[in-house]
């Protein structure tokens, strides 16, 4: 049988569960895995530097990018697409459409694919949204994420500069979600969800600085009730290691005159990146 041949883009929480999830996919097989740290200070065989990756652009089926989408991924995808096939799970939902245009003007040219937004939202979520909105065409539906932890919306805090460790939870609105038959369909994400940050800062680093970026940070905070929690290294190290997750698309819909039905899919993980690495990789 010949095997997909795959190379991952970064060896964070996600990068370790697309080598698990790869390990297990019998039709793949793992070439490399791109890293920007010091490939030797890993006992893996198959670790590479991140800076050797054209050597491989003709050894490689499909490069998966195990990257944050607040900066590593719109700056590094765009050249990289010209070069590999793409998969990513790029989750910054206000610029898909932008990011999109972006790839699709680098990968066409060169014949490369580049699939975005492979993850469980968007990606597992949006084709439930589809499949759901197709078999009860009148209605509204309503996305909750959480509560959980946020890979991208944790990668975005730990960018600010001063933040040692960070941690973002989404947590929804338990009152909208109990009583979602008789909400609106205008309500926005911002409106059915609140943030908890948990932040460890450097040493001499302003607080309430790193606190005012947080709170006005474009596509992530801006607008959201977020509360802002600055805590020890030993606090973060001690509670805040798990990495779980989950969240529901529902649809309520008419199914005749009278008769009122309802669509839920929900997952509930014990391991986010994980489960986002597994659906990437299928």
């Amino acid at each position: 049988m010949k095997k997909i041949k795959v190379g991952i883009m970064g060896y964070g929480n996600l990068g370790k569960g697309l080598v698990s999830a790869l390990q297990a996919t019998p039709d793949m097989e793992l070439i490399k895995v791109f890293t920007r740290r010091d490939p030797k200070s890993f006992q893996h065989p198959f670790m590479e530097a991140a800076g050797q990756i054209m050597d491989y652009k003709d050894k490689l089926d499909v490069l998966i990018l195990a990257l944050g989408s607040a900066t590593d991924i719109p700056q590094m995808a765009p050249e990289l697409a010209t070069h590999f096939n793409l998969v990513d799970t790029y989750d910054n939902h206000q610029r898909i459409p932008e990011y999109y245009d972006t790839l699709a003007a680098k990968a066409k040219p060169h014949q490369k694919t580049a699939m975005i937004g492979m993850g469980w939202d968007p990606g597992l979520f949006s084709l439930n949204r589809l499949l759901s909105e197709c078999v009860l065409p009148h209605g509204k539906t309503f996305t909750f994420w959480g509560k959980g932890v946020s890979q991208g919306h944790s990668d975005a805090l730990k960018r600010i500069k001063g933040v040692k460790y960070a941690v973002q939870y989404t947590v929804p609105k338990q009152h909208i979600l109990d009583q979602i038959e008789k909400q609106d369909t205008t309500l926005q994400g911002f409106q059915t969800h609140d943030r908890q940050c948990f932040v460890v800062t450097k040493p001499g680093f302003d607080k309430s600085a790193i606190e005012d970026q947080i709170i006005h940070m474009e596509n992530y905070f801006k607008e959201y009730d977020t509360e802002v929690n600055f805590i020890s290294e030993e606090d973060f190290k001690k509670n805040h290691q798990e990495m779980f997750h989950g969240g529901h698309v529902i649809r309520v819909g008419e199914t005749g005159e009278k008769n009122q039905s309802k669509i839920d899919f929900s997952l509930t993980l014990k391991s986010n990146p994980e489960f986002t690495a597994r659906v990437a990789v299928k």
